[in-house]
């Protein structure tokens, strides 16, 4: 497709005769160039009178037939006259290198060069270095390289993806030339063209048709001489490139108006080939942007055994030694050309893409705006692409704030969705087609869950610290858990990760969870559940009775309504014959435990009226001794009243620590210390 069927062309000097003016044709007669070790000779009988370096090849001409084609050459032979200098340049910058300035040198002294699309951008730089222009010579090494790239590479696909690639080497030269320029608007027209106008021809073809979504070529049944282009099929080529050139041509496709799902499989293409890891599923999420292109680099090696396919495996070795500053400058460019669209790209490659950025520290304004990208489409994430290794100073294994931001970001742009009807995510749109009126998990529910596998992930690790877990359950708004037993679960974790935190602490952790929320197993677990506070386990005793007590009752009028008969109120006995055995048990020892708490507290509380009663009458009494004349025996009343005080208290401590209640003896020792400051 959009190939030439040859690019190779021949060209002389014009109206010399091998590259000298008629005066001295019979002075210099050449039929090409010897390479004897590192030096080239030119085939002649005239011995070479100008000594000329590029990257230590030696290059042994003459003076004359570069004179008349070169202006830097006149310049620097005129300005190094006179010298020692005066027979040899030296041109260590040359742009295309020794290869560049044979073809230069041959094209002076006349001899036919071949212009291929893989040295014709170097070889247009060494004209431009050289100054080769119309003002020296009509027909010049510029103006034929220049006819040549307009004209012939322009025209072929193949060969302006060949010309970039090689401009790799030639900055800054290509650039200011505008040769980047021109193919990259070349390669993103031909990208952007109609399918049905493109020949296939590669020498194996894709069998695999891309998804609808891609295209409308629905009304087109391919034949045999046109077979069916999917609309991927440019992604292979530019996936070779450099990563600024590549960028170049994404921003060429941009303009042009290219569906942004396409782009964005682009760009995750791209990536699987330069940032190993970093997509290893392109069909999940984002189905619409891979489905082709995981044909073409996995199952498809057939297909792609022509075109650019040798390219490409050269430079499997290349990719494979990419250093880590070379991995931040692709991954910073990627995020920077990402459409804002949602769903362009993968939850899962935006989150890959993400713990990459903070391995290898990108701009921290990148990885900002990585994060709300993620945000917009967290509920399409799973827990593997969660679990994202801590790489700064915390002591946590997994980066828990990270998370806490994305869910943020999460919850910021739900907000906005709700505030704006008609927005739904593709997601939304797809994934529950042909669902019944009924329950529909939203993207909230989705999340929840989510972050509730990924609670109970972390959980395991000792160095979690309790605020992060509470913030991180609690971040989600109470609607979006219908069922809390996946945070019940992370909780469990949590204790069996931390048996040395405190009551106070326990009870803390449970207060994320709603005993109202259990289901009946889980409620069942949590009832035998020994790590969990005796309060905690009564309230989701007294929560699975009810639903027991529902679900029974529920039943019993459903039965009574299917054979016809009138529904009986279902009494007690019924209810408790009805309810499991295991958890009868357990009601009955809760029961119990309640009514033993309940009697301490009223004998608490008896016990301290008594205290408060005795204690206003002692200080009424002391008051009255303090009013009498004499010190003396006001102190030895108050004693007396003391000691009788004193022999009170110890028996009813005595009483206390026979039946048992450590809670009266904390109360007798709280009067002691009162009264003691009363006096004093």
């Amino acid at each position: 497709m959009w190939e030439s069927e040859n690019h190779s062309v021949g060209f002389g000097a014009g109206e010399y005769d091998n590259g000298v003016p008629p005066s001295a044709k019979h002075a210099l007669n050449t039929h090409g160039f010897d390479l004897r070790g590192n030096s080239w000779h030119v085939a002649t009988d005239i011995p070479s009178d100008l000594l000329v370096k590029v990257e230590g090849v030696n290059f042994h001409l003459h003076k004359y037939p570069l004179l008349s084609r070169s202006g830097k050459m006149n310049r620097c032979i005129y300005e190094s006259r006179g010298s020692d200098l005066n027979n040899k340049l030296v041109f260590d910058d040359l742009p295309g290198g020794s290869e560049a300035f044979e073809l230069a040198a041959k094209f002076c002294y006349g001899i036919a060069v071949d212009l291929t699309a893989a040295n014709i951008s170097g070889l247009r730089c060494a004209a431009e270095y050289l100054e080769m222009t119309e003002d020296l010579e009509e027909g010049n090494l510029i103006f034929k390289t220049e006819a040549f790239l307009s004209y012939v590479v322009l025209s072929s696909w193949r060969d302006s993806i060949v010309v970039l690639k090689s401009c790799e080497k030639l900055s800054p030269w290509a650039e200011n030339l505008q040769i980047v320029r021109r193919c990259s608007e070349s390669i993103a027209w031909k990208a952007c063209a109609n399918p049905k106008g493109i020949r296939w021809a590669y020498t194996g073809k894709p069998t695999r048709v891309c998804s609808p979504k891609w295209n409308d070529l629905k009304d087109s049944s391919p034949s045999r001489n046109h077979p069916l282009v999917p609309p991927d099929w440019w992604f292979e080529d530019v996936s070779i490139l450099r990563i600024d050139h590549f960028v170049r041509v994404i921003t060429a496709i941009k303009v042009k108006g290219m569906r942004f799902e396409l782009i964005g499989s682009s760009i995750m293409h791209y990536s699987s080939k330069w940032l190993p890891g970093s997509v290893t599923d392109t069909t999940n999420a984002s189905d619409e942007g891979s489905s082709s292109a995981t044909s073409h680099s996995s199952g498809g090696s057939n297909s792609w055994r022509g075109g650019l396919h040798m390219i490409v495996a050269g430079n499997k070795e290349d990719r494979s030694t990419i250093q880590a500053k070379d991995q931040r400058m692709i991954i910073e460019s990627l995020i920077s050309i990402i459409p804002p669209q949602k769903d362009c790209v993968s939850c899962s490659f935006l989150l890959k893409l993400l713990r990459m950025a903070n391995m290898l520290e990108v701009s921290p304004a990148l990885v900002t705006e990585l994060e709300k990208r993620v945000g917009m489409q967290f509920e399409q994430a799973t827990l593997v692409d969660l679990l994202i290794p801590s790489y700064s100073k915390s002591d946590t294994t997994y980066d828990v704030d990270l998370i806490q931001r994305l869910l943020e970001h999460f919850l910021v742009q739900e907000q906005t969705e709700v505030s704006s009807p008609g927005r739904q995510s593709f997601s939304d749109k797809h994934m529950y087609d042909g669902s019944q009126r009924g329950v529909i998990p939203n993207a909230k529910m989705r999340v929840a869950r989510l972050v509730d596998s990924y609670l109970t992930e972390v959980a395991r690790d000792r160095n979690l610290s309790l605020t992060k877990f509470q913030v991180l359950a609690e971040a989600l708004p109470e609607s979006a858990r219908t069922c809390d037993d996946g945070l019940y679960r992370a909780i469990d974790s949590y204790l069996k990760a931390h048996p040395t935190l405190t009551e106070h602490e326990r009870k803390r952790l449970c207060r994320v969870m709603d005993c109202q929320k259990l289901s009946i197993d889980a409620c069942m677990h949590a009832a035998q559940n020994e790590r969990l506070p005796l309060r905690v386990v009564v309230q989701v005793l007294f929560s699975e009775q009810v639903k027991i007590s529902n679900a029974v009752l529920n039943s019993s009028l459903k039965e009574a309504s299917d054979s016809q008969f009138q529904p009986s109120v279902t009494n007690r006995k019924t209810l408790l014959e009805a309810t499991p055995q295991s958890f009868q048990e357990g009601w009955a020892a809760a029961k119990k435990d309640i009514n033993t708490l309940k009697f301490e507290l009223e004998t608490v509380k008896n016990k301290y009226v008594e205290l408060q009663t005795e204690m206003e009458r002692l200080q009424r009494q002391f008051e009255k001794v303090n009013n009498k004349q004499k010190q003396s025996s006001g102190w030895s009343s108050g004693w007396k009243k003391l000691s009788k005080l004193t022999t009170k208290m110890s028996t009813l401590e005595t009483t206390e620590n026979e039946s048992h209640h450590p809670t009266i003896e904390e109360h007798t020792k709280k009067v002691h210390r009162r009264w003691r400051n009363s006096i004093s």
